[in-house]
């Protein structure tokens, strides 16, 4: 039974709203974009922007944003030669200052799941400063085998983690069960299976063990590589996107789109009838178009968790995105249009009624998004050539995990959607 929720109002069935709260909404947004504009022009663009410079980006995407779909779906109460030169260059704009924040949340992203994967909560960054202070750790280290020595803590302080951190045949012996093959504070340093019996009892007694393995900040050798090859690739394309963006914003064809918008700030191309016209018909049409889209989509196999649909076609050797993902994302941008359509009949205010279950789902398609992308990214990363096969092993299970997030994005999405909006007027 589909759960309930109260929604105040519904601004589809409210007074009429003609093309003047159409033109009030686009000249709205498009002194945002203006204000934006100036805002990041004074906080400066350059490779080390500040926080400012970042808002001002995001809040002209959001006004492109807004300014396109305003076009597209009330189109035919405008220009039309005008939207449709128009639309193209906001999405270049919109799209071309996206890269570099996506690039930038696509390695947190990635670099957050290897270190969960990993059992591990630190960021390298948290962890190069107290690596040293973990070699007494009782669930730390392990003997340093590959030297074909023991690992003593007066002389090196720590075990070799680049090595392996178990210890093999190599070493002449293996590490006693008292010990686990770690070092031991009470064994004076050396390792326990070649301390005497009475202090690998004394070990033992010494205290309970920390249960918290996963707590270290050291990774793996395999998870290690492949954190620094998606360092290395996502920052490069970040940089590049950076790159791209400042050629974009001083070039002539954004300047073309920046007077346009300054002309919308104080004109709307409007037809004649659209004065007397009303949206909510147009408005209707576009959560039309949402609810055939999200009615197309699997939401029986998403509801049930753990189906593991979303990892079918894992290991395809094609380098486009999952063809399966293809719906969510057009569904994702159905639902922004939709949003956005609310906004315009509402007027120049905006969003001022908020529907809890779109922006519920619109955030758990943005999750989808992300998490999708990310696994593309680990799995464009595992096509490296010669890398390691403890690298490639890394690689697949984070990409894996990206793919059980999309799965549990779409099962969000699912819970809810199904929710009933109860009107209270």
């Amino acid at each position: 039974m589909a759960q309930q929720h109260l929604d105040p109002t519904n601004p589809l069935t409210g007074p009429a709203a003609t093309g003047d709260a159409l033109a009030g909404y686009l000249r709205a947004q498009a002194t945002e974009f203006l204000r934006a504009l100036r805002l990041h022009r004074e906080t400066g663009s350059g490779a080390s922007g500040s926080e400012g410079s970042a808002e001002a980006a995001r809040a002209l995407r959001r006004s492109a944003r807004r300014i396109s779909a305003g076009l597209h779906t009330f189109q035919s109460l405008l220009d039309s030669d005008w939207c449709e030169a128009m639309r193209p260059e906001l999405a270049w704009v919109s799209g071309t200052l996206a890269m570099e924040h996506a690039y930038t949340a696509r390695l947190e992203r990635l670099l957050t799941a290897l270190h969960r994967l990993s059992g591990s909560t630190a960021l390298p960054g948290q962890t190069a400063g107290t690596a040293a202070g973990r070699a007494d750790a009782p669930a730390g280290t392990r003997a340093d085998s590959t030297a074909g020595t023991r690992a003593d803590s007066t002389a090196s302080g720590r075990a070799d983690s680049a090595a392996g951190g178990r210890s093999g045949p190599a070493a002449g012996g293996r590490s006693g069960p008292a010990a686990g093959g770690r070092t031991g504070p009470a064994a004076g340093g050396r390792t326990a299976a070649a301390a005497p019996l009475p202090q690998r009892a004394a070990a033992r007694d010494a205290g309970p063990r920390s249960p918290s393995a996963p707590e270290r900040g050291n990774l793996t050798v395999g998870a290690a590589k492949a954190g620094a090859l998606l360092d290395r690739q996502l920052t490069l394309a970040r940089t590049r996107a950076h790159s791209t963006a400042l050629q974009a914003l001083g070039s002539s064809r954004f300047h073309a789109v920046a007077d346009k918008v300054a002309v919308l700030a104080s004109e709307v191309p409007l037809t004649r009838a659209a004065a007397s016209t009303d949206l909510r018909p147009l408005a209707a049409a576009a959560q039309d178009r949402l609810a055939d889209a999200v009615a197309a989509l699997p939401l029986v196999t998403a509801g049930n968790p753990y189906n593991a649909a979303a990892l079918v076609h894992g290991l395809s050797p094609d380098t486009v995105p999952h063809p399966q993902d293809a719906p969510w994302h057009q569904v994702r941008l159905l639902l922004r249009l939709h949003r956005y359509a609310r906004e315009a009949v509402n007027g120049p205010k905006g969003n001022a009624v908020v529907d809890l279950r779109l922006l519920s789902a619109g955030r758990a398609l943005n999750r989808h998004r992300d998490a999708s992308e990310a696994a593309a990214a680990a799995a464009q990363a595992a096509r490296t050539p010669r890398i390691a096969p403890a690298t490639a092993y890394a690689l697949g299970v984070l990409h894996a995990d990206q793919r059980h997030e999309v799965e549990a994005a779409r099962f969000a999405f699912q819970q809810c959607w199904q929710k009933e909006t109860v009107r209270t007027s």
